[in-house]
């Protein structure tokens, strides 16, 4: 026995219209020829490999998912390799099993959740909420009161900064461990 030369790309296949093909589709191929002309060719072609993949998508648990924008070929070449679909695959179970954990770390990671501290800095500015003081000495007497409990001769900016870095390092590891459960997940 003879070995069939294996498809590659690029190749030419022939085929025949089957003789039970009804006339609306004998009449739609024919227009679609006239319109696409030289490429008629790439637009049967078209059709056969979505109907293919169709196919496989009924065998195989696969689903399409149409991107933002347009991918150059280097992206295209890269999306054909099996690591590259396996490594896609899994990334969107994580998503369908845990959506919550995955939303979360893809927000974290689109938000550059690199803070500087002026950043902070501003945030705390802006969450500050000043409360009216209700005044019970109307009288003309010297109110030494301290709003917040804390004594301004004791207050240090060293302490103050010290307190944002720690919070600063806790929101850090608490990314981290976000990021380390999406990826010992990812390796299961």
């Amino acid at each position: 026995m003879k070995k069939e030369k294996e498809l590659t790309r690029g190749q030419p296949i022939t085929f025949r219209i089957p003789s039970d093909t009804p006339n609306h589709i004998l009449k739609h191929l024919q227009s679609l020829k006239e319109s696409e002309r030289r490429n008629f060719s790439s637009k049967i072609a078209e059709f056969t490999l979505r109907g293919v993949n169709d196919e496989i998508s009924i065998q195989k648990e696969t689903i399409t998912i149409p991107l933002p924008n347009r991918l150059n070929k280097a992206q295209r070449d890269w999306l054909k390799h099996e690591q590259s679909e396996a490594l896609l695959g899994s990334i969107v179970y994580q998503l369908l099993s845990d959506p919550i954990k995955t939303v979360s770390l893809l927000t974290s990671l689109n938000s550059g959740a690199t803070y500087t501290y002026e950043q902070n800095d501003e945030i705390a500015a802006a969450k500050l909420e000043w409360k009216p003081i209700p005044s019970e000495n109307i009288s003309g007497e010297d109110d030494t009161r301290d709003v917040r409990g804390i004594d301004i001769d004791d207050f240090t900016w060293e302490s103050e900064q010290e307190i944002e870095q720690t919070k600063h390092k806790n929101e850090k590891e608490d990314l981290d461990d976000l990021l380390g459960d999406f990826l010992a997940q990812m390796n299961k």
